[in-house]
């Protein structure tokens, strides 16, 4: 299973010249925490039981 993803991850490095804007995966990077954060504090309260 590594050596497909690192198979994958070089196919997808000879393919870098039409790559995402630094600034937009930054941005949907910090989505991507903030949804991961929304999540956790969803179930923040799960474990108290009545």
């Amino acid at each position: 299973m590594v050596h497909t993803a690192v198979l994958v991850a070089e196919e997808a490095a000879e393919h870098a010249s039409a790559g995402i804007n630094p600034v937009l995966l930054g941005v949907l990077a910090f989505g991507a925490f903030v949804v991961a954060l929304v999540a956790t504090y969803a179930f923040r309260n799960a474990n108290n039981k009545h």
